[in-house]
């Protein structure tokens, strides 16, 4: 499924709902909406897109609305995110201003150890005051 594919770039437009599980290899820039589960190489969740559904990702970037787990490498939240839902990543970097209700864990380092416990956070609404250890 092919939304203004280019170069291995896959845009959801505004106006857009998909209803329904969305695979695709590359970037995949949402301005649309979508209901379901979506698993791309990379993703941008623009300021007036939303998500209700699962994500996986290498590489992801919200600036806009996510209801459901996130599973990444890379994981920032900008300015004008909004996500509800648990996230797994490797690295997690929440903007001043985004809004964060759900556990976040870091994956195994790259060196196969876990993370300490006291590594793992709990955050909500992005608040560092919020920070508790497991």
């Amino acid at each position: 499924m092919s939304f203004g594919s280019r170069r291995g770039r896959t845009v959801i437009g505004d106006g857009l709902k998909i209803l329904g599980h969305v695979t695709a290899d590359g970037l995949v820039e949402v301005n649309g909406q979508i209901e379901g589960d979506l698993h791309c190489t990379s993703l941008i969740v623009s300021p007036k897109a939303q998500i209700v559904g699962s994500i996986t990702a290498e590489q992801v970037v919200v600036n806009g609305r996510v209801e459901g787990p996130i599973q990444g490498g890379d994981v920032v939240l900008k300015s004008h995110a909004h996500v509800v839902g648990d996230i797994d990543h490797q690295s997690l970097t929440i903007e001043k201003g985004a809004y964060f209700d759900g556990r976040a864990k870091q994956a195994h380092k790259a060196n196969g150890r876990q993370p300490d416990k006291a590594a793992k956070r709990f955050l909500r609404g992005a608040r560092e005051t919020d920070v508790a250890a497991e």
